[in-house]
């Protein structure tokens, strides 16, 4: 019989083997962050901390049908269905990862009748009555850490499924925007050609009646015939575009495309507003795609830590007890009762390589999601910058066709005065046209792209975006996408 010395050596043993349990590594990118956007706020003005844009962060910009279409987009788009359904399933399987560390119980009734023949002819064969009542308890003692590891994993897992849905919003909403303005600017545009187009046929008339009165030439006429049907042949290619993405709207808002309708809005009456882009750690923790690429980092280095544990022995503890007895009234009296108690240890010896494969493949996989991680930040930081780029110099380019837009209709007006008055040659009126033509075009295709580069820094900066653990269905403005404040913060 061992000695008291040698079990409590044996114990220690343990006790530091136990200590060198695979642990799960913390998600770290390792990229230094810098200090401000290069293309925010200017190097001469302090950084501020980031006024993160309200939940609703659509309705600044003034505009009644994109309120509309987004409150539809929370409600009834499928993707954010799909997103929600997945969080569940998440969530379920978290439950099944927890049982493990639980004990499992199970009873079991039983009742039978049995016959066995006589040998003797003429004499009746025994026949028994059997009845029981057991339960048994199984438990394995999680000493590596395995079973607490794959529980981190489903939990990193459910995680990440909570970030998917925020990622599904935020694209949802900037195609909703996108998709918007794109209508409102094809609109625009087509209202600009028709304007082209009443211009050109316009000046055609006078061309026709100088014709008539020998003070224009066929070659005149037929020079502005080809500019009216330029600018006709125009207006398909327009009414198509805002065809194309006023169905896409009907897509993302859950209805059937060809019932969608948009309301009539100037894209000038749409407000553009001023978006404080903040500090790069602070757009990084609101983004919920970093998010995302850190929750699953987080399952795979739980998973490494899982399959390290499977290296090692496994330690279960099992009891059964319960009565059993020939006839119902015998089940209470003590000489019924039985029970048995185990407990076992298996150890892998020799299972081909699988286990060690298996942490190879995890590794791996934890080498890939690091990659991931570090380029959804870089990509990040890359989409912000770009989009700052892109709303400083749409913004400055608005400006600069506006002014354009003013001095060609300023030649125009003069030009076709005039040609009115034929003092002037048809070529130098049809530069003039078509100068005022492309302006106006010009402007609306800025106006547009202004307006989507805002919505585009919005949900590059995360919108409105937070975690809400206890949220699962989408309502507009609220839910695992909506609220008021950002959930963790990525470890750059």
């Amino acid at each position: 019989m061992p000695s008291p010395l040698s079990r409590r050596g044996a114990l220690a043993a343990l006790v530091l083997t136990a200590g060198c349990a695979p642990r799960i590594e913390p998600a770290s990118s390792g990229i230094r962050l810098p200090a401000l956007f290069s293309r925010g706020t200017p190097a001469a003005t302090p950084p501020v901390a980031m006024q993160w844009p309200d939940a609703a962060w659509w309705q600044a910009f003034g505009a009644p049908p994109l309120d509309a279409l987004m409150r539809a987009a929370m409600d009834g788009n499928l993707d954010l269905a799909a997103a929600t359904a997945r969080v569940r399933q998440a969530d379920a399987q978290v439950r099944i990862s927890g049982a493990a560390l639980l004990p499992s119980l199970d009873g079991d009734l039983s009742g039978g009748r049995s016959r066995s023949g006589s040998r003797n002819p003429g004499t009746a064969g025994r026949a028994e009555n059997s009845f029981g009542a057991t339960m048994s308890a199984s438990y394995e003692v999680d000493f590596w850490g395995r079973n607490r590891a794959a529980l981190e994993a489903a939990r990193s897992s459910a995680q990440a499924a909570r970030y998917a849905v925020g990622v599904t919003a935020l694209s949802t909403q900037s195609a909703v925007a996108n998709a918007l303005f794109s209508v409102l600017g094809a609109r625009e545009q087509l209202e600009i050609q028709r304007g082209n187009l009443e211009v050109a046929t316009r000046n055609l008339g006078i061309l026709r009646n100088r014709i008539a009165a020998g003070t224009a030439t066929g070659l005149d006429v037929a020079q502005q015939e080809t500019v009216v049907a330029q600018q006709r042949a125009a207006i398909p290619p327009l009414q198509q575009s805002a065809d194309q993405n006023l169905l896409a709207l009907g897509t993302l808002t859950g209805t059937n495309p060809g019932d969608m309708a948009v309301e009539t809005l100037r894209i000038a009456a749409v407000r553009v507003p001023e978006v404080p882009a903040g500090l790069p750690s602070e757009v990084l923790a609101r983004r919920p795609d970093v998010q995302l690429a850190e929750a699953n980092l987080l399952t795979a280095n739980a998973n490494v830590a899982a399959a390290r544990a499977a290296l090692f022995p496994t330690i279960a503890l099992t009891a059964r007890g319960g009565v059993s007895a020939t006839a119902l009234d015998l089940l209470l009296r003590p000489g019924s009762t039985l029970y048995s108690l185990a407990a076992g240890l298996t150890a892998p010896i020799f299972d081909g390589g699988a286990l060690r494969a298996q942490v190879d493949q995890f590794r791996a996989r934890q080498e890939e999601l690091l990659a991931t991680y570090q380029r959804a930040i870089l990509a990040a930081l890359q989409e912000t910058e770009a989009n700052l780029s892109a709303l400083r110099w749409n913004t400055e380019l608005v400006e600069l066709q506006r002014a354009r837009v003013a001095a060609a209709q300023r030649a125009y007006d003069i030009a076709e005065a005039q040609l009115r008055a034929g003092t002037v040659d048809l070529l130098t009126v049809l530069n003039v046209q078509t100068s005022l033509f492309s302006a106006r075009t010009a402007l609306a295709q800025a106006q547009t792209s202004r307006l989507q580069a805002v919505a585009a820094l919005f949900t590059a900066l995360g919108g409105g975006w937070s975690l809400d653990a206890t949220a699962a269905t989408p309502s507009g403005g609220s839910g695992p996408w909506g609220g008021p404040a950002a959930g963790g913060s990525p470890t750059p």
